[in-house]
């Protein structure tokens, strides 16, 4: 003891003659009360981590019965469903433009005159050549007539000599004078004819000179003006677009490859447009193409869509109403179409076909946090039409209970099941709240 009392001391007395302050009593003894502090306290947390006396809270919803709507969404836009270009055959400038942008024309109606002063010639000489060929005709004609009687008077003579005159070289001559003068009113005939069909193309050509609605519809676009020249090469020019009734329009859109096998005709549509935000107009599948849309072609088509560059869609055609007249060609729609339905069937929220009791420990986060039960790959179920899942119904007493069920089709939210045991209210776990820390 006495021995102890001197070390201090001396201990004292070496720091004091050093110059140094002499260490508080605490630090010299932390190396035995330090890992004994820290002993206690890593018993304390362990036991506050291993306490179960906190209560489980679940995360439930009901199970619900009722119709499983399932659809594919496209892009694309509004076009009439006939739409008419309107051209020009003839050359010439314009000397009349009678309608504009968005008027109303009817069939017949005179919308647009070209200049006809060239045509107008053409048609005169023509006529000149058709009065040319008919008196041609009745010029050959009278020849005709004369060599006949000649031939027939040379025949009787010849009778009446007894075959002495004329000579046989004389009336051979007299039949091929005949003959030229048949050959002389077919061809006359045959230059009437020709004369006619040019008058009646040169008329054609003026009468289309005179451009006239095809259909009864509203003009689209008007890409000529007054005094403008059109020039008819081997391309019909292009004087304006018509759409034949408006009532009635198709929309027109591009179907993935991988939604392109769940719609066929007849099936039901909604679509929206901006013009129009939150509100759906009705339509109808009318067809979707069996080609699909590329650009590509067969050589190296394979090749961008192994590279990820081309991707596949398929036309479809929708049929639109449009009484109203609010819709217009050209406007971007967002068509929804109703692919099937499941009739009235069992609905849970895919949540509670991944919910699994064994990973409900394992949440973390404040009191609004919520296991799902998708933070394991474990815990990831594949839900698929046709296989078995397990849900977890929440009992009145508060404990789980897990009944099988049957998976059917899915709209990414809730799925169809199909269970002799799950019944429509009982509640199904999503998820698990975990406890304030």
């Amino acid at each position: 003891m006495n021995d102890t009392s001197d070390s201090s001391v001396e201990s004292e007395g070496v720091e004091e003659f050093l110059g140094e302050k002499p260490r508080p009593r605490w630090r010299r003894w932390m190396k035995f009360w330090l890992p004994a502090l820290i002993l206690v306290l890593l018993v304390l947390a362990i036991s506050t981590c291993s306490g179960d006396d906190q209560e489980v809270t679940y995360i439930t919803e009901d199970t619900t019965e009722g119709s499983l709507d399932l659809t594919v969404t496209a892009t694309g836009n509004l076009r009439p469903t006939n739409q008419v270009t309107v051209g020009a055959e003839v050359n010439g400038p314009v000397e009349q433009v009678l309608v504009d942008v968005n008027d109303q024309v009817t069939r017949g109606q005179v919308i647009a005159v070209i200049n006809t002063e060239i045509i107008d010639q053409q048609i005169a000489q023509a006529r000149a050549n058709l009065n040319a060929a008919r008196a041609g005709l009745l010029q050959a004609q009278a020849t005709l007539d004369v060599d006949t009687a000649q031939l027939n008077r040379l025949i009787e003579v010849r009778e009446l000599s007894g075959g002495r005159v004329p000579s046989q070289i004389e009336l051979e001559q007299a039949e091929a004078a005949v003959a030229r003068d048949r050959a002389a009113v077919a061809s006359a005939r045959a230059n009437i004819q020709a004369a006619q069909a040019t008058l009646g193309g040169n008329l054609t050509t003026r009468s289309r000179a005179v451009i006239r609605a095809p259909v009864t519809g509203v003009v689209l676009a008007r890409q000529i003006e007054p005094g403008q020249t059109v020039v008819a090469s081997f391309n019909t020019v292009t004087l304006f677009v018509i759409a034949e009734d408006l009532a009635a329009m198709q929309l027109r859109v591009s179907i993935d490859e991988a939604d392109v096998g769940q719609v066929e005709s007849g099936q039901e549509a909604t679509f929206t447009v901006d013009a129009y935000p939150g509100r759906r107009f009705p339509a109808e599948v009318q067809r979707v193409d069996l080609a699909s849309g590329n650009t590509v072609d067969s050589q190296n088509g394979a090749a961008a869509a192994a590279a990820g560059g081309s991707v596949v869609s398929y036309e479809a055609r929708l049929i639109v109403q449009n009484s109203e007249g609010l819709l217009r060609p050209g406007m971007t729609a967002t068509a929804t179409i109703a692919t099937e339905s499941t009739g009235q069937i069992l609905l849970v929220p895919n949540a509670a076909l991944r919910f699994r009791p064994d990973n409900e420990e394992e949440s973390e986060g404040g009191m609004l946090s919520v296991s799902v039960g998708l933070e394991d790959q474990e815990q990831e179920a594949r839900i698929g039409a046709g296989s078995r899942q397990q849900v977890q119904v929440l009992q009145e007493d508060g404990t789980l209970r897990a009944i099988n069920v049957v998976t059917g089709q899915s709209n990414g939210r809730l799925t169809a099941v199909q269970s002799e045991d799950l019944e429509a209210g009982m509640k199904v776990v999503t998820g698990v709240q975990a406890q304030a820390q």
